[in-house]
């Protein structure tokens, strides 16, 4: 979230529940970072892990991995940026 739009959003309210807001939103975005990890390596753990043979993935299960997590991230990256221009499109509209 922009700084600088949490900071005008906050204007009217007293210094402490600013802090109590930022705070708030911080732990948000922390849940929201955690639960895209947790899902990201869940799925591709799914979808590329086949056995339990060896301590280390196999050359095909490791690059596996590195694919699913390259998409996973620009999809997510893609998916953030269009919120972020659909929301920006809906600020200028105000």
């Amino acid at each position: 979230m922009d700084k600088g739009m949490l900071a005008a959003d906050l204007e009217g309210l007293p210094e402490e529940d600013k802090h109590r807001m930022a705070t708030l939103i911080d732990q948000l975005q922390i849940r929201d970072s955690l639960r895209m990890y947790n899902s990201l390596v869940e799925r591709c753990f799914t979808d590329c892990v086949d056995t339990f043979q060896r301590k280390a993935l196999t050359k095909q299960e490791d690059s596996c991995v590195r694919r699913c997590a390259e998409k996973f991230l620009k999809h997510s990256m893609r998916v953030g940026m269009r919120f972020a221009e659909l929301n920006q499109g809906a600020a200028t509209q105000d």
